[in-house]
């Protein structure tokens, strides 16, 4: 339910700052129309020009200038056609205009920027340039160009890396950020919650593709607690460092420096530099890098940018990590709250709750089935308004307010949601909430029949076994929560054999940029494609193609009566 749910947010000018200004040169970002949205204090004194100067104005007509100061078109700036392209891109000689109308000559680098809300931007950053005129100035640009690039990486693996909070996506997008240009082998090693070492990566560069090699993965022994060697200290945190063959021609002294030795006879490296993976709390791993087609030995000025990459990578997994457990809790927390479906003789029942991937896992969607004292079954799908362990756990109150309402009496859908309702506001801390509750009972002719009332919520979904579907828009109500005690309305209708009953969240038919309508619409369509469909595969295939891109939760429970040819109806007891 979209009312009072809350919305991801995107990054506001605030949030970017602390980012920028970590990056030690001048920095900006701009949205996908070329504004910009932040800047960093280096890029304030570089440009002569405060935030509030820059913030909102068009960088391209702001500051990008030609040799002679003139006004550039789009077609023939650099920058602008790597900003158009959304691609990381670097250049050098070319000029930003200063607030007293000075040319600044800047390197520049550009890359992707995720801003949140599905937004996308680019971060922009530049350093000055030297004119190289003379021997010494010329040593200067070209060391401080080497600087600038160093920079250039950091950034590019700092977005890259805090940009995703899978850890399989960190791996491999670290892999990609030292291959090739830093070296032609990348090992991840990483430390698992037992304690225990694990080789998740061994990557080859072979020209500019990616070979994983398998084989060299996999569990490690254990880290030795004296050990002096390379990979043992960085994996104990102590420090990083450059090894090469010659470190391991002694005999071994543990296990783990004898899985190097192997490491090293297998891939050829002559050089590595081999750094710590740290978060803010604990050692996660090692990072090596290792040269064998590449001539060139590891520096020491090498393994300072490695000991940084690593560090980034250490935030992003450690991030990634924490989010991964906190879904795990979610995951846990909802399937506990999320009952298991009655048997019921003829009828076969199917549920499937689908978590938005920007919550945890856990939110106020709901679904229930349960049998009630005469015979009947009760049906209920529901939406607390929230998407948080608070609207779970307000879910879960009204889910066992409703099965006690509707077992103490025998009483009709109708009423059963209006005691649930006086009763939602003193007893719960929902503040809102959706409902349809239905009963299916058997006829003494042996159909079935449903009777429900809906509180707000939208409208179940009736597909018979020929194909023909329409809404039961019969029996709707306010929903729960205004405070207004109206008369709520029953609806009743015969179930046709062989029918297919859907009962749904509103997050399985919103869809940014689309009527409810265009929802409903296309629900009824792709359900009736699939109503000759096993209940299963119906249900799966059903959510496949209508469900939209992970925007919000879905629970969704799906009843088929019997058909004809199958079933036979039998007198009820007592006739």
């Amino acid at each position: 339910m979209r009312t009072g749910r809350e919305q991801s947010a995107a990054v506001s000018s605030a949030d970017l700052i602390p980012a920028l200004e970590a990056i030690g040169a001048g920095a900006y970002v701009v949205d996908d129309e070329g504004r910009i949205i932040a800047a960093n204090r280096r890029a304030e004194d570089m440009l002569g020009r405060s935030a509030n100067d820059l913030v909102g104005q068009d960088a391209h007509t702001l500051l990008h200038r030609g040799a002679q100061g003139q006004q550039l078109p789009t077609t023939q700036c650099g920058m602008w056609q790597a900003l158009r392209s959304g691609s990381t891109a670097q250049d050098g000689n070319e000029y930003f205009e200063q607030a007293d109308g000075s040319l600044l000559p800047v390197s520049w680098t550009v890359t992707p920027y995720e801003l949140g809300d599905r937004r996308s931007g680019t971060l922009v950053i530049f350093h000055p340039e030297q004119t190289p005129d003379t021997g010494p100035r010329l040593e200067q640009a070209v060391a401080t160009l080497t600087d600038f690039q160093r920079l250039a990486l950091l950034a590019e693996t700092t977005t890259q890396l805090t940009s995703t909070f899978d850890t399989e996506e960190v791996l491999r997008r670290l892999v990609g950020l030292v291959l090739p240009g830093l070296a032609d082998w990348a090992v991840i090693d990483l430390i698992t919650e037992r304690d225990e070492v694990w080789r998740t990566a061994v990557v080859q560069a072979d020209g500019t593709t990616l070979v994983h090699h398998g084989d060299l993965e996999g569990p490690m022994p254990p880290i030795p607690e004296a050990s002096r060697m390379p990979l043992a200290q960085a994996l104990r945190g102590v420090t990083s460092a450059l090894a090469d063959p010659a470190t391991y021609r002694r005999a071994p002294d543990s296990g783990l420096t004898a899985e190097q030795h192997r490491l090293f006879d297998t891939t050829g490296i002559h050089s590595a530099a081999i750094a710590p993976i740290r978060s803010t709390r604990d050692v996660l791993g090692a990072l090596t890098l290792g040269r064998a087609g590449q001539p060139a030995a590891f520096t020491r000025a090498d393994l300072s940018l490695l000991e940084d990459i690593a560090r980034r990578a250490g935030l992003a997994l450690d991030n990634a990590r924490l989010y991964q457990r906190q879904r795990k809790v979610a995951e846990t927390m909802q399937n506990h709250l999320l009952p298991q479906m009655p048997s019921v003789p003829g009828l076969q029942m199917t549920v499937r709750y689908l978590p938005s991937p920007d919550a945890s896992q856990v939110g106020g969607d709901w679904y229930d089935a349960f049998t009630l004292p005469d015979g009947a079954t009760a049906l209920a799908v529901g939406d607390v308004v929230g998407h948080d362990l608070e609207a779970a756990a307000g879910m879960a109150q009204l889910r066992n307010m409703l099965r006690a309402y509707a077992w103490f009496r025998e009483e009709p859908p109708s009423r059963v949601v209006s005691r649930l309702d006086e009763a939602m506001m003193p007893i719960t801390d929902v503040t809102m909430a959706t409902l349809v509750f239905a009963r299916v009972t058997r006829t003494s002719d042996g159909q079935w029949l449903l009777s429900w009332t809906n509180a707000g919520h939208p409208p179940p979904l009736l597909i018979t076994h020929d194909g023909l579907a329409h809404y039961l828009t019969d029996g709707h109500g306010l929903l729960l929560g205004t405070g207004v005690h109206a008369p709520r309305p029953d609806a009743t209708v015969l179930l046709p054999p062989g029918c297919t009953l859907l009962l749904y969240t509103d997050g399985l038919v919103e869809r940014p940029g689309h009527t409810l309508d265009d929802g409903l619409n296309r629900l009824r369509q792709h359900a009736a494609a699939l109503a000759h469909r096993s209940l299963p595969s119906f249900t799966d295939q059903l959510l496949h193609r209508v469900q939209p891109p992970g925007l919000d939760d879905v629970a969704l429970l799906v009843l088929r009566t019997p058909t004809r040819e199958r079933h036979q109806p039998t007198p009820l007891s007592g006739e």
